[in-house]
């Protein structure tokens, strides 16, 4: 092979301008080269942005831990270059250390002493302030919050809807009216109140827990798909809080909600307002059980028109949830700290 010729000089013995480039052309494809013969090493190099996004969940929100040591992000939902871990020794390493709120009772003697540079906290909480305490000890600690509320820096619903394409309506037989699946009932609640005024007019078929009639978890949808019209009332109300009672008790079973929470716009931002019934709506609770007990088979099946473009999607499981943090994490704000958790929660 012939040897390769030395770079033209010039009289005064410096490389001319072509020359210049061609040696830069030549060193950059050798830096390429290196890259691609030894990536390990040149990852080192990288900046942190290139490399994978570690998030430390500091306590799992759940009792029970998934096995999450593979890559659980891109097998399971599709997120590249986003790793979850429990393990505290990589707090060092941690882009992003995550804090639900139920785990941080105990008080802040179990928070990691130092926040590495750069590191940010999320709060996280899928509960109403209403059942949220303890937040005033909280303040100048995390730099993001992640719940139910559409104005949180990560949002993450308990479910919504997506388009479908089948275009089709899916009406199960219908047996009773009205169901009501409940676990906690105390009489304080505006829930209760309704209730209790509601079945004066006419009969719910109450299940769970707090009458004594738990359903298994494949019984529930089955049991309330049953009823024409379900009970899905919030314990609490509150901007924004709308949980499981309305997409998996009611819309998942295909029975037509009939709903008690925040007012009729805020559910409209999530649900069509064709598909559902508000408490609200009606004079008294005597014209509810009147427009239930009458509506007619052509009127209650336009309650389902929703089906024909869109089908449920259900959040229920904890990492999909912090996974979506790693989708999030270019457009959070930087720098930001809540002065006053408690008060902007409660907002």
């Amino acid at each position: 092979m012939p040897r390769a010729s030395p770079l033209p000089r010039l009289p005064w013995g410096r490389p001319g301008v072509k020359a210049v480039v061609a040696a830069g052309v030549f060193a950059t494809t050798l830096w390429n080269l290196r890259c691609f013969l030894n990536p390990s090493e040149v990852s080192r190099e990288a900046p942190k942005h290139t490399e994978p996004l570690v998030v430390l969940v500091w306590e799992w929100p759940s009792k029970q831990v998934p096995n999450i040591s593979r890559d659980v992000c891109h097998e399971l939902y599709g997120i590249a270059g986003c790793w979850l871990t429990t393990e505290r020794q990589f707090l060092g390493r941690a882009d992003v250390v995550v804090f639900p709120h139920t785990r941080l009772q105990t008080g802040r003697d179990r928070l990691p002493k130092e926040r590495p540079p750069g590191q940010n906290w999320v709060w996280v909480s899928l509960e109403s302030p209403s059942n949220t305490k303890a937040l005033a000890g909280w303040n100048q600690t995390f730099n993001w919050v992640m719940t139910y509320r559409r104005d949180s820096d990560i949002f993450i619903p308990y479910g919504k809807l997506v388009p479908n394409r089948s275009a089709t309506v899916n009406v199960p037989v219908k047996t009773n009216l009205v169901s009501w699946v409940i676990s906690n009932y105390h009489r304080t609640q505006k829930r209760a109140e309704v209730y209790k005024n509601l079945s004066r007019y006419l009969h719910v078929n109450i299940y769970g827990k707090a009458n004594k009639k738990p359903l298994c978890k494949d019984c529930l949808l089955p049991t309330t798909s049953k009823s024409k019209f379900y009970l899905a009332f919030e314990n609490s109300i509150h901007q924004d809080y709308i949980t499981e009672k309305l997409w998996r008790n009611s819309l998942m079973a295909s029975t037509v909600p009939v709903v008690l929470g925040p007012p009729r716009a805020n559910y409209e931002q999530f649900i069509p307002a064709d598909s559902f019934i508000h408490v609200d709506d009606f004079g008294s609770l005597a014209e509810l059980a009147t427009f239930l007990k009458t509506m007619n088979s052509s009127r209650y099946q336009q309650f389902f028109a929703w089906q024909k473009r869109y089908s449920v999607k259900l959040y229920a499981d904890w990492r999909e949830r912090i996974c979506t943090i790693c989708t999030a994490y270019p457009s959070l704000p930087r720098g930001h700290v809540y002065p006053d958790l408690e008060s902007w929660f409660n907002t």
